[in-house]
């Protein structure tokens, strides 16, 4: 039978962050993907430290920010690649109190390194009040991060590439079908509230959809921020999107939602523009906005980690390294993260 420090079950942003602080570590581990396609494999990627609503920034927003840099240079020094794509978020404003607003968030402490008083005007869209710029958002290349993560864990007996079947666990020998193991991260998503040790945790879904679409006109060269997000992903292709909805559950592209996106597309971007994808998944969310990491409350050697939302990136990578000091350096997690607050 095969031993491992960690076997690891889903490839998101939570489980595959993770591998690299055990790729890093050097630490023996397994990481079972079903080949679903995840809300983290089509999500924008975006990482903004500012709430675009209502001009305001979030929990351990600055030390997310600083450690993406670090986490990302590691990660390229196994794949050659940085995925990280230095283009700043532009929110464009509805009207002159938004503006306004900006302008007086501004002056906060806490938002004095993120709001730009530098506004843009943008010419390939309708911005009829302008743009506020926000300071140190970038961006990263989902699609190259995933394909290349995971080929990097296949080639190198990582990654197990089937549906995990929670009923196979053997929790006296520590073990499932061939392989023992010391401890097991729970990173599922939304897949989550079908594991029946984690189950009750109050794992909210919030389905999104969005598009790839072709410009007959390139945008300018910005993470363009209205209703939703506009980028480029390469040459005349674009991303378009996403939708939040947190009560459809259906297994299917909802009309509602696509029509948000082509009306919203089309009253932000004047030129011809042609739909020639749209994919939906469901984002994990939680009822706070904090991710859950932790040890099962009976199971001492069974972790969660999972809830990332809106902001897989940054909380996957921040999160995926405050999980491991919390494993193998004794660090305590914070009570807001801590699974144990729903216990």
């Amino acid at each position: 039978m095969e031993q491992v420090d960690y076997i690891i079950v889903g490839a998101g942003y939570a489980g595959v962050f993770f591998t690299h602080q055990l790729i890093k570590e050097k630490k023996s581990f397994k990481i079972f993907y079903d080949e679903n396609i995840s809300a983290s494999q089509i999500s924008a990627g975006v990482c903004n430290p500012v709430i675009l609503k209502r001009f305001n920034t979030f929990w351990k927003s600055q030390e997310q920010i600083d450690y993406l840099d670090v986490i990302f240079k590691e990660i390229e020094t196994y794949t050659s690649k940085n995925y990280l794509i230095d283009e700043n978020v532009v929110r464009i404003f509805h009207n002159d109190s938004e503006k306004l607003q900006w302008t007086k968030n501004s002056q906060k402490e806490d938002l004095q390194s993120y709001l730009s008083l530098d506004f843009t005007k943008l010419e390939s869209v309708e911005n009829l009040f302008g743009a506020g710029k926000v300071s140190q958002s970038c961006r990263i290349d989902v699609s190259n991060f995933f394909i290349d993560m995971l080929k990097y864990l296949e080639d190198n007996n990582y990654l197990v590439k089937e549906k995990f079947n929670h009923q196979l666990i053997n929790t006296t020998s520590n073990s499932y079908k061939n392989i023992r193991f010391k401890n097991i991260i729970f990173c599922e998503g939304v897949a989550s509230n079908n594991n029946p040790f984690f189950r009750h945790i109050p794992i909210q879904t919030n389905k999104g959809h969005c598009l790839k679409i072709r410009l007959d006109q390139s945008v300018d060269p910005y993470i363009i921020k209205k209703k939703h997000f506009l980028f480029n992903l390469q040459d005349d292709e674009y991303y378009y999107g996403g939708t939040y909805d947190r009560f459809d559950n259906s297994d299917d592209i909802n009309k509602a939602s696509f029509e948000e996106l082509e009306n919203g597309l089309r009253e932000l971007y004047k030129n011809d523009f042609e739909i020639k994808d749209i994919n939906f998944a469901f984002r994990a969310t939680v009822a706070d906005r904090r991710p859950i990491l932790g040890r099962h409350q009976d199971h001492q050697n069974f972790y969660i980690f999972n809830g990332l939302g809106a902001r897989g990136v940054y909380n996957g990578s921040y999160f995926s390294k405050v999980l491991f000091d919390y494993l193998e350096n004794d660090i305590e997690l914070d009570s807001e993260i801590d699974v144990k607050r729903f216990y």
